[in-house]
């Protein structure tokens, strides 16, 4: 296994770290971190992010209610499938995941070059807020699958999008696809919500259903993430290894993985890496890395 900082250590340093700043948003930073770490180690993380889920749904009734009303079109699944998978907000749920679909298709092309015919699997597809989109893009002779360890979320899944095949799968890494399947392999931030061993077994299933020539899209939590970081979780990091914060179920939104380059990078192998966008740094909310590889190119 590569090098995993666990954040399981909870004790009187997490606060002291706390009195080492001075910059107001390192400051703030650190807070919110160290936050985080005192409800996972008092068993109340889970409960924190359902008081959170809460007042997002309070916060955005009104202009939820306007989506839904102006788009009844739309098929949107129940609020929490949204709020685990983005945030809850309807108008930015459909119209950013569209805008979404479209930049990775452009990306597509760049790869793989304009081609007929694709199968495309959605690995940790969620309520399906990308790939629903993915025909409109990518032409109507492309085969889409989806796959999600959450069985709601499949469940609405088929119900409600109808020109995709979707798969229940397990939190093991087992998938019921023949090797070589996909010609693209898709996943948005489910790497950030697994452990270790998960990162290597999920990692080899992805390259044994993924077809010569095809590629790998995935997204991380990279060097943007640093700054909400605690010392000791930046000091492995910026040692090239697996920071994870957990105490919480694995999969889940609130179990957190964070990847640096040098471990991507090694993770990806054999596959040769053909394109990392690095997530830029913003007062906002951190991006995620963009990491594309190739299985049999040069």
């Amino acid at each position: 296994m590569r090098g995993c900082h666990h954040s399981g250590q909870y004790n009187t340093q997490l606060l002291q770290e706390l009195l080492t700043f001075t910059n107001s948003k390192t400051a703030i930073m650190s807070i919110r971190a160290t936050i985080s770490h005192l409800l996972r180690a008092t068993g109340l993380m889970h409960t924190a992010d359902l008081l959170r889920y809460r007042s997002q749904q309070l916060k955005n009734l009104g202009r939820n209610q306007l989506f839904k009303k102006q788009n009844p079109e739309v098929a949107l699944p129940p609020d929490y499938l949204i709020y685990e998978s983005f945030q809850l907000d309807y108008k930015k749920y459909y119209n950013d995941s569209q805008e979404t679909a479209r930049e990775m298709t452009e990306l597509f092309r760049q790869v793989i070059g304009p081609r007929g015919g694709l199968r495309i699997l959605d690995w940790g597809c969620g309520p399906g807020r990308i790939i629903r989109h993915m025909k409109h893009y990518l032409g109507s002779d492309c085969k889409l699958y989806g796959t999600d360890y959450n069985s709601e979320t499949i469940k609405w899944c088929k119900d409600n999008l109808h020109d995709i095949e979707f798969n229940l799968n397990t939190l093991e890494p087992k998938l019921p696809y023949a090797d070589n399947s996909f010609d693209i392999i898709y996943g948005i931030s489910i790497f950030t919500h697994l452990s270790a061993d998960m990162h290597d077994g999920w990692m080899n299933e992805l390259k044994r259903v993924l077809a010569p020539g095809g590629m790998l899209y995935l997204t991380c939590q990279g060097n943007a993430f640093k700054k909400i970081l605690t010392p000791v979780e930046k000091s492995h990091f910026e040692r090239g290894e697996l920071v994870i914060r957990g105490n919480v179920t694995e999969g889940h939104r609130t179990y957190s993985a964070f990847q640096p380059p040098r471990f991507m990078e090694n993770l990806f192998a054999p596959l040769s890496v053909v394109k990392h966008i690095e997530a830029t740094e913003s007062d906002s909310k951190p991006l995620q890395d963009i990491w594309i590889a190739c299985k049999g190119c040069r």
